[in-house]
């Protein structure tokens, strides 16, 4: 799960009135039992010396879940994109508090995909994944990795064919398509703009719906594919799951560890202030795998810091709404992790990329359910890459356990970035104050 905040479907600034997106429950703790039991089915399966047709039939089976999971990805996001784009823009024109809260929460993801995509690169160097990984690329096609030359890269960047662009799933032109498209609509009359906007809500519960179904049933798309696994590598998939979800959520630790260097720095609050304030938050946090939940328990350290209340009742529930901290580093993490898997060097020109389209994807994530940010967050960034999205389909299983990083260090970073927020605007309105005498 990618902190499974908006379960309930966009609570909160963005999840209210009449573009509210359809609320989706999903089988998190069955699709995990149906990963456990598929691989140990394909391990005994292996022993035993079941037929190959057992083996295809569930590839069969796991195959099609996928493709289904799979074309929903960019609908979806176009639709997210667009309304994530333009929230941001609405939110920008609120006031200075937005706009100093936009740049950081912009900083934060740059800066937390400019470190995954230094460190974890040398971390799968240090700490290899376990053999028997390579068993979840079963079912990747094998022309993927190609890794264009920087001229080339340039030259993708736009397409003159969007439709073209979105058969071939190409995801780099069409996210600055999306977000060009975003800007435009801010700059419609205002019937205009609301019309567009409804379209885009519109396809968004459409794409929601549909996925959601997809994901209805996915115990038993993951069953299927975990029992191919099983068959192939044998108890080192399960070496190869705990060796993923250790070095994923090691990257989100730096974006924990960034939120209390933003509180000490931009907030000018005490290190030991600051832990004991955020302490009751991170524990919601931890128990409820979810950041909207925790917005009573945030507004409660931020009285514990004394921030003004005028600034913490603004920037924390715009924050849950818009600001995913962990979203670059942790995503980008899990496409890295991938990309070892496949045996594929990401180039400079496409890990900057990376970084990029990781940034403005994770808007695209508002309101959703953590198994569906999953998808539509991770998938794009890599189609974009060059790197098979064919295993996201049985880590999501999984992401129950990194989703606790993503969960604390969203929440942390929330009250941080706030105190940031409230610091600068108390500094300028002070020296205003100062001028103006």
């Amino acid at each position: 799960m990618l902190d499974n905040e908006n379960a309930d479907g966009g609570t909160g600034a963005a999840g209210q009135g009449k573009f509210a997106l359809v609320p989706i429950r999903l089988p998190v703790a069955l699709t995990f039992a149906a990963l456990i039991a598929g691989l140990i089915a394909g391990i005994v399966a292996a022993m035993l010396g079941a037929p190959q047709g057992l083996n295809d039939i569930a590839g069969l089976i796991g195959g099609l879940w996928l493709r289904a999971l799979q074309m929903t990805i960019i609908p979806l996001v176009a639709a997210l994109l667009v309304l994530g784009v333009v929230q941001m823009i609405m939110a920008a024109r609120v006031g200075p508090a937005a706009r100093r809260m936009l740049l950081v929460m912009i900083a934060v993801q740059l800066a937390g995909g400019a470190f995954t995509a230094t460190f974890m690169p040398a971390l799968l160097r240090v700490f290899p994944v376990p053999q028997g990984g390579r068993a979840f690329l079963a079912d990747s096609p094998q022309n993927v990795g190609e890794v264009p030359q920087v001229l080339d890269f340039m030259a993708s960047l736009v397409s003159p064919n969007v439709v073209a662009a979105a058969a071939e799933t190409a995801m780099l032109p069409l996210t600055i398509f999306f977000v060009m498209f975003a800007v435009a609509i801010t700059r419609l009359p205002a019937d205009q703009s609301d019309r567009m906007l409804g379209f885009f809500h519109a396809l968004g519960n459409v794409m929601l719906l549909i996925i959601g179904w997809v994901l209805a049933i996915a115990p038993v798309g993951v069953f299927a594919l975990a029992f191919g696994v099983g068959v192939q590598s044998g108890g080192g998939a399960f070496a190869a799951l705990g060796h993923y979800v250790l070095t994923v959520t090691l990257m989100g630790t730096f974006i924990l560890a960034l939120a209390y260097a933003i509180a000490a720095g931009l907030g000018r609050t005490g290190l030991l202030r600051f832990t004991k304030a955020v302490l009751p938050a991170q524990a919601v946090a931890l128990s409820t795998q979810s950041s909207l939940a925790s917005l009573p328990a945030m507004l409660v350290s931020a009285g514990r810091l004394r921030l003004r209340p005028s600034t913490a009742e603004f920037v924390l529930p715009l924050a849950v709404v818009i600001f995913r901290a962990t979203s670059a580093s942790m995503n980008l993490a899990v496409v890295y992790y991938i990309a070892a898997l496949a045996g594929i060097d990401i180039s400079l020109p496409i890990a900057i990329a990376g970084i990029l389209i990781a940034s403005v994807i994770s808007l695209s994530a508002v309101s959703l359910p953590g198994s569906i940010s999953f998808v539509v967050s991770i998938g794009p960034i890599a189609l974009a890459m060059g790197v098979p999205v064919e295993p996201l389909a049985l880590l999501v299983a999984v992401e129950m356990l990194p989703d606790l990083m993503r969960t604390l260090g969203n929440v942390t970073m929330n009250v941080a970035v706030t105190s940031a927020v409230d610091r600068t605007a108390a500094s300028s309105e002070t020296a205003h104050d100062t001028a103006a005498t």
